[in-house]
C-alpha cells in the first residue's frame, strides 16, 4: 500500500497516543500546534514539524485532529479543502449542526471522516457486543455504563463547556456512543449535572453527570461519569441485563467478563481473559486500512454526528430538568462512507 503522510494537528495527550500508532504503520507524520509541544514531539519522535497549518496539510493524504473541541469544524473543513482523509478526535464538533456540516463537506470532498471514537475499540466493549450479538444475553432490557476519572484540569479549556461542553459532551459521549452503538437509535434522553461545572476549575474540583437514555429498541441504558480530584484513579464499568443473564464488567475489579445468568445463560458462552490490545493502535490500524481503500471501520461519520446530537440533548435536559427527544436530522443523501 502507498505510504500514508499524515498531518498530526495538535500535540496534547491524544496527539502522545495517536503518534505512536501510525509510527507503528510506517506513515510519515509532520505536526502543527499553536504551542510549543509540537517541538517537543517532533524531537522525541522524529517527526517533521509544520510552522503552519496549510504547511501540514500541504500533501498530506490524512489529516488526524487532536485539537480542543472548538476547533474541530474549522480544521477539517481545512482538511478537505486540501483533499485530505480525517481522523477527527471526539466529539466531531460541540453542535450537531458543526458535526453535520463537517461529515456533509466529507460527503461533497468525496473524502472520509472518522470521529476517535476509541472506547468501541477497548477489548471489553468489542466483547459485549460479540456477547450481544450472539444471543447469549437474550433480550436486553436494561444497561448501566460508568466512567470515572479526574477532572481534565491539565488543560483549561476542559472546565469551560463553551470550550468541552463540559463532563456531558467530553466525557459521557464515549458511553452514549456505546449504548447507541450496542442497542440502537435513542429517541429520549434525560439528563442531570452537578459539581463544577465552569470555568476557571478550582483546586481538586469535582463534576458529575447521569443520562437515562431510551432506545427505539425499547430497551434503557443509563450512563453515569464522574470527573473527580487528582487521585481519582480510571474505572470504567458496565452491567447489562437480558432475559438469559447478566454481562457485568470492571476495569478496576477484574479484567475479563463475568457472566452470570439463568439455565439459558450457558457456562463458557463468552470467552474471558485479558484481551490488552492498546485500543489507540487498534482505532488507528482500522481508519489507516480504511484510508488505504480497505473495509469500512467500525465507526463512522455519521456515529460522530448522532453522539454530538444525543449531548446536545443531554445538556438541553440537564439545563431545563425535562426528558428530550432526540430527533434524527441526517440527511438521507449522506451514507456511511463517502464517495471516491
Amino acid at each position: 500500500m502507498k505510504r500514508l503522510e499524515v498531518a498530526v494537528i495538535g500535540a496534547g495527550f491524544i496527539a502522545r497516543t495517536h503518534v505512536p500508532a501510525w509510527i507503528a504503520l510506517g506513515a510519515r507524520i509532520r505536526i502543527f500546534s499553536t504551542d510549543d509541544q509540537a517541538a517537543l514531539l517532533a524531537e522525541e519522535f522524529g517527526l517533521t514539524k509544520a510552522a503552519r497549518l496549510d504547511e501540514a496539510l500541504d500533501g498530506a493524504s490524512v489529516a488526524d485532529i487532536c485539537t480542543p473541541t472548538a476547533t474541530h469544524r474549522d480544521i477539517a473543513l481545512a482538511a478537505f479543502a486540501a483533499g485530505a482523509d480525517v481522523l477527527c478526535e471526539k466529539p466531531l464538533a460541540l453542535t450537531p449542526q458543526d458535526a453535520q456540516e463537517m461529515a456533509e463537506a466529507a460527503h461533497k470532498a468525496g473524502r472520509l471522516l472518522y470521529p476517535g471514537h476509541v472506547v468501541r475499540f477497548f477489548p471489553a466493549y468489542s466483547r459485549l457486543r460479540d456477547a450481544l450479538a450472539s444471543g447469549a444475553l437474550g433480550r436486553v432490557a436494561v444497561a448501566r455504563f460508568t466512567r470515572t476519572g479526574r477532572y481534565p484540569t491539565w488543560s483549561p479549556w476542559f472546565a469551560d463547556p463553551a470550550l468541552s461542553g463540559g463532563i456531558v459532551t467530553d466525557q459521557m459521549l464515549h458511553d452514549m456512543d456505546i449504548a447507541r452503538w450496542l442497542f440502537g437509535e435513542v429517541v429520549g434522553i434525560h439528563a442531570t449535572q452537578r459539581g463544577h461545572l465552569t470555568a476557571p476549575a478550582p483546586e481538586a474540583p469535582v463534576a458529575t453527570g447521569s443520562a437515562t437514555l431510551t432506545h427505539e429498541s425499547g430497551v434503557i441504558s443509563q450512563v453515569l461519569g464522574v470527573w473527580g480530584p487528582p487521585a481519582t484513579p480510571f474505572r470504567y464499568t458496565f452491567h447489562v441485563a437480558g432475559s438469559n443473564g447478566t454481562l457485568t464488567h470492571d476495569s478496576l475489579a477484574h479484567p475479563s467478563l463475568h457472566l452470570t445468568g439463568s439455565a439459558g445463560a450457558q457456562e463458557g458462552a463468552v470467552p474471558t481473559g485479558d484481551f490488552g490490545e492498546d485500543p489507540f493502535a487498534a482505532q488507528i490500524r482500522e481508519f489507516a486500512s480504511a484510508f488505504q481503500g480497505g473495509p469500512a471501520p467500525r465507526v463512522n461519520a455519521l456515529d460522530g454526528v448522532a453522539a454530538v446530537r444525543i449531548a446536545a440533548a443531554a445538556r438541553r435536559s440537564a439545563a431545563t430538568g425535562l426528558a428530550v427527544a432526540v430527533h434524527d436530522a441526517a440527511p438521507r443523501t449522506l451514507t456511511e462512507g463517502s464517495p471516491r
